[in-house]
């Protein structure tokens, strides 16, 4: 049997009404900071405009990126980066989103490119192309080397229709990190007739308002003996303090199962304390979301160590066009990409390792080529 060993300013809104403690609370964990003082500390509410978070590309962008994708496919057997996807005006405006992922507040949109004016493959690579200015390295997103996810609904079986990637349910996602990359990207291709808007929550925040309130629970989350069995078995925290940052990373699914990815009856299941810090980062995260309405060729990037994130639920329309089709990314910026801890640098070498195969589907992939998990690897 699996068995894991235990290592020994508040945000700007009230947030009431956290389950009480099971014990007298304990102070933080060593060396956490009571404040992270940070511009990632923000609340959904402080964003009045959207033009806060989102770049809006003007038509002299939308003719350089153009020009740039041009000049690209004249090339031969290269992958798009900034050194063949030259883009002198609007990469200035890029860097500003670039800096603000990684040391601002965490997230930002590219709006104003229409997808329906190109062809999948250019609108690839007019993706790939305004990306790289943002992170230059990709990551796979599975053991086959998969780079591209697309998201889109899929009731072809029990297994797709119940898994969070291709599900319509308005429940069936909480807040979560994905297992791996810095940055997290998507390129919406297309919406759905009603509902999918992105939401999420600041780690920082949601930190901030433990650290005053539940300590206790942040003592928990910071414990090794949360017992992951996605994508692997594996003991460590939800919540670290690494090179002077805060960093959450965790998703419920591989911590409690769910009836696509049963939790296997032999694995240790969580305390009552780590489902209440669950159940806390939940409620935090909830109050102080913020909703981003997303419009077809729209670029999504958010810090994926910093940045919680969720969907609601959506109905799909009769036509293409009103058909949620998102294509996400696993990125990393060499130059200003964050230290990563030693619990998670596994799932990062798997993903950034420069020679693993890789493999670029332009659409949904074939039945069976990115499987949907029922057990660790």
């Amino acid at each position: 049997m699996a068995s894991c060993k235990a290592h020994s300013a508040p945000a700007a809104v009230l947030v009431g009404n956290l389950p009480a403690p099971l014990a007298e609370p304990a102070g933080l964990p060593e060396g956490f900071p009571q404040t992270a003082d940070s511009p990632l500390a923000w609340i959904g509410a402080q964003f009045s405009k959207e033009d806060e978070y989102i770049l809006q590309l003007g038509q002299e962008d939308i003719r350089e990126v153009e020009a740039a994708l041009d000049q690209f496919k004249g090339l031969d057997g290269d992958l798009v980066s900034r050194n063949n996807f030259p883009l002198p005006q609007l990469g200035q405006k890029l860097e500003r989103v670039r800096q603000d992922i990684h040391k601002g507040r965490g997230f930002g949109v590219i709006r104003g490119l229409d997808p329906h004016k190109y062809s999948v493959e250019d609108l690839t690579m007019l993706y790939l192309g305004i990306q790289s200015y943002i992170a230059n390295r990709h990551g796979r997103q599975d053991r086959k080397g998969n780079m591209l996810v697309h998201i889109v609904a899929d009731k072809s079986s029990s297994l797709t229709a119940g898994h969070h990637r291709h599900s319509t349910a308005p429940i069936r996602q909480t807040f979560h990190n994905e297992e791996a990359g810095d940055v997290v990207s998507w390129l919406t291709r297309s919406t759905a007739a009603s509902g999918g808007r992105c939401i999420i929550a600041s780690c920082h925040t949601v930190y901030n308002v433990l650290a005053n309130e539940r300590p206790d629970l942040v003592r928990a989350l910071a414990g090794s003996d949360w017992p992951f069995f996605i994508p692997r078995f594996q003991c460590r925290p939800v919540l670290f303090n690494h090179d002077g940052r805060i960093i959450m990373n965790f998703g419920r699914t591989p911590l409690i199962g769910n009836p696509t990815h049963p939790r296997p009856d032999h694995l240790p299941s969580l305390s009552p304390r780590q489902l209440m810090a669950l159940d806390a980062v939940e409620k935090v995260a909830r109050a102080t979301e913020l909703e981003i309405v997303t419009k077809a060729g729209d670029i999504h990037f958010i810090n994926n160590l910093a940045i919680l994130h969720r969907r609601e639920g959506f109905i799909n329309g009769a036509s293409a066009n009103e058909r949620r089709h998102l294509v996400r990314m696993r990125v990393r910026d060499d130059e200003l990409g964050w230290a990563i801890p030693e619990d998670l640098r596994d799932e990062w070498s798997e993903a950034f390792e420069t020679k693993k195969s890789k493999v670029w589907h332009l659409e949904p992939m074939p039945s069976g080529y990115f499987p949907l998990r029922k057990q660790p690897n």
